[in-house]
This record gives C-alpha cells, sequence and structure tokens, in this order.
C-alpha cells in the first residue's frame, strides 16, 4: 500500500527551505556516492574521510538524491551505537541557491562553473566550417 500523498507533500515542504542555523552537530556534506540499503557515502567540507550515513525512512521513496548533491547530516545520531554508520542524514538540500545564501555555507562547497577556466578567452568553433586549405586549390 502506497504512503498517503500528504506525507510526501509534508516531507517536500519540510527540505524544500534551509533552517535559520545549524546544530552543533550537524553539518552539510557532499554526496559522494550511494553505497546501497539507503547508504550514502559522503564528504566534510573539512576535508577529513568519507562519512557513512543513513537516509532515513521519511526520505526512502519520497526525496531523490543524486551524486554531488549536498545533504545535512547529524553526525552525533549513532554516537552511543558501535557500528559503521557515521551520521544520519537529517534534511536534504533541494534548491541549492536559497541554502547557498545562509552564512552557515561552508565556502569549502564554492559552486563549480560549468565552463573551463580560460575559455572565455578562445573563440568557439561551434557551428563554424573547418578551416579551408588553399593548397588544394592551386595546386
Amino acid at each position: 500500500m502506497a504512503r498517503p500523498k500528504r506525507n510526501l507533500l509534508a516531507t517536500a515542504q519540510e527540505t524544500s527551505s534551509p533552517p535559520a542555523s545549524l546544530h552543533p552537530n550537524h553539518a552539510i556534506a557532499r554526496v559522494r556516492k550511494a553505497e546501497g540499503k539507503n547508504l550514502y557515502s559522503v564528504d566534510l567540507p573539512s576535508g577529513a574521510k568519507p562519512l557513512l550515513v543513513e537516509l532515513p525512512s521519511r526520505f526512502r521513496s519520497q526525496i531523490w538524491i543524486k551524486r554531488d548533491g549536498y545533504v545535512l547530516v547529524d553526525t552525533a545520531a549513532f554516537d552511543d551505537r558501535d557500528n559503521k554508520l557515521d551520521g544520519e542524514i537529517v534534511n536534504v538540500v533541494r534548491d541549492e541557491k536559497e541554502w547557498r545564501k545562509q552564512s552557515y555555507w561552508p565556502p569549502e562547497f564554492v559552486k563549480k562553473s560549468t565552463y573551463p577556466e580560460g575559455s572565455d578567452e578562445e573563440e568557439s568553433i561551434m557551428g563554424k566550417l573547418p578551416p579551408s586549405d588553399d593548397s588544394e586549390n592551386g595546386g
């Protein structure tokens, strides 16, 4: 039996806007890859070793997490347990532009440009004919 639509809408509403401030044990992390079984490998802005975090059941099959996306991780969620998990995903960053405006957004997670550096200096050859070779015509 499917979950009621009100649960889906409540979850979407909850993740649509960033919180006003972060708890001390919460951190924004970049998703490195999905490990399977609702486990994700994430990178913290400090550059430490990747963490293995769990996606709680309220997000499963409702919110999709893509690689290189951002999530809010609670690093103290599994401190009392002795297992391989380093934390739990508390929130999923859906409107990245809105989250980047917050004061707690880590400067290490700069937005990647879609164009390589120095590309504006080189002339684009998109849609142009290949250069003509005058030696073929004069020969």
